[in-house]
């Protein structure tokens, strides 16, 4: 047990990273989150990370408590629960649909083909659509980096290790997208770039790139589903067909990239990834 002087030190030394944390999850989060909020529960990890520290792990403070807050500001997100329920269960049936129709059409189905399949009208599509955006992106898909990073520090070796495992496997998916797709990704969700801003850059409109954010988040999904769970992964209606080869070779090129980066990571902490971000902002 650290003595109330150590606790103070390794508090006043490190408050920064309350603030760092914090900042970042702001940018993936609705305006409404309060800030103040966040950095009183951040600031409480902290606190608590302090008291609790052991020197003789050899693992660096600064390591531990930023695990320690970003698991407690995910907790504090969480209980916001700014999406309802319904909001959630009905953002699930359209993106499940879009999912069915996908596999069936070959191709991206439109708003209305999704709206006829549920039976709705196009405008709760869009609404399903809508409040899905108001949600943290990389909260609520399976395996995106904050989903992965920001977790409680009792886990299991085995979990600490699956968790690091999605998280190379995010990068190697997001860098191996086709370009269209990719740029629509990384743009949206790494570099803070406007729906608006991406269509003037491909010369599309900004439905195309929702679009594209759609079907480049589908294949995301599934390049992790079919290296973590498998079963997740729908059939293809057609084994042979083109766009299926398509998805296989990107699966395989996903996950060449995965190895790759998970035996360089450790080597070179700093390196910069093909999206031009430090390696350690998602890890």
């Amino acid at each position: 047990m650290n003595t109330a002087a150590d606790v103070a030190e390794l508090v006043e030394a490190h408050l920064p990273l309350v603030g760092y944390n914090v900042s970042e999850v702001l940018h993936r989060v609705p305006p409404t989150v309060s800030r103040d909020e966040l950095a009183s529960a951040g600031a409480l990890a902290l606190v608590l990370a302090a008291r609790a520290y052991d020197a003789s792990t050899n693992v660096p403070f600064a390591r531990y408590a930023s695990l320690r807050i970003k698991g407690a500001l995910l907790d504090e997100l969480r209980s916001m629960d700014w999406a309802s329920r319904g909001a959630r269960r009905r953002s699930r049936e359209v993106e499940a649909a879009a999912d069915r129709l996908r596999g069936a059409l070959g191709r991206t189905p439109s708003r209305g083909e999704i709206a006829e399949t549920l039976g709705v009208a196009v405008a709760a599509v869009d609404d399903a659509r809508a409040d899905a955006e108001r949600r943290v992106m990389s909260l609520d898909v399976p395996g995106t980096a904050v989903a992965d990073s920001v977790r409680d520090t009792d886990r299991t070796p085995e979990e600490q290790v699956l968790a690091t495992e999605r998280v190379h496997w995010l990068r190697a998916g997001v860098q191996e997208l086709p370009d269209r797709l990719r740029t629509v990704i990384a743009g949206l969700y790494l570099e803070d770039r406007s729906i608006a801003e991406i269509a003037d850059d491909l010369g599309v409109t900004q439905s195309r790139v929702s679009q594209l954010r759609t079907e480049g988040l589908a294949l995301l999904r599934d390049g992790l589903n079919s290296a973590f769970d498998p079963d997740l992964v729908a059939a293809p209606e057609r084994p042979d067909g083109v766009a299926e080869r398509r998805r296989q070779a990107y699966y395989a090129a996903m996950a060449a990239r995965a190895a790759l980066g998970a035996a360089h990571l450790d080597a070179v902490p700093r390196q910069r990834d093909g999206l031009g971000r430090t390696a350690d902002l998602v890890g």
